[in-house]
């Protein structure tokens, strides 16, 4: 897992507890996974506890996660976060640890990228974001970093996405800037 220094493992009753958040949601969004059993989903997180306590970080801070893929091919399955805003608990975090170090005053307490290590996931990218958007209606109040490219990261920039107007926008802003309608989505693959 990554960022994981130490064993990262929920008990029996916190896994209880997260697959009782899980379940309902999974069944009232069929949309989102259509042809994927729960007992399968079940089955996969409880052979990987690690990402088990991944995806209880993806609740804790408000992400709402789901499934939204399913891998034919590895029987992987892929979980975004499908909070209808960008996760309260991480918002008003820059994008990353250069951008953080680049301000001389008034630093947040976080970054996205930091953060999103810690819990062991990724940021969604500017594909991933727009796949997400098919599924509903998200982020119409607030805005989301998404995973920046190399090259418009070295030129001190990283991308955010969001919906307004009854469309997706992605926009581009300095890493070293926050808001507290910013956080940022990520995925996990299971």
């Amino acid at each position: 897992m990554k960022g994981a220094g130490t064993k990262k493992e929920l008990s029996q009753a916190e896994r209880e507890q997260l697959f009782a958040t899980l379940r309902p949601r999974f069944e009232k969004n069929m949309n989102r996974h259509k042809r994927v059993e729960w007992a399968k989903v079940r089955a996969r997180l409880e052979a990987n506890p690690g990402k088990l306590w991944s995806l209880r970080e993806m609740e804790k801070t408000g992400g709402e996660p789901d499934v939204v893929a399913h891998d034919q091919k590895t029987g992987q399955y892929i979980f975004f976060d499908c909070s209808p805003e960008s996760p309260k608990g991480r918002a008003g975090v820059c994008y990353d640890r250069e951008g953080l170090e680049s301000r001389k005053e008034h630093r947040p307490k976080n970054t996205a990228m930091d953060m999103a290590e810690a819990m062991g996931v990724e940021l969604l990218s500017e594909d991933q974001y727009h796949e997400l958007q098919k599924l509903g209606e998200f982020d119409t109040k607030t805005t989301t970093w998404l995973k920046t490219p190399a090259d418009i990261r070295k030129l001190g920039g990283a991308i955010f996405g969001d919906r307004r107007y009854g469309r997706v926008f992605v926009y581009h802003n300095g890493a070293q800037s926050y808001y507290s309608a910013r956080g940022f989505r990520s995925w996990l693959k299971v």
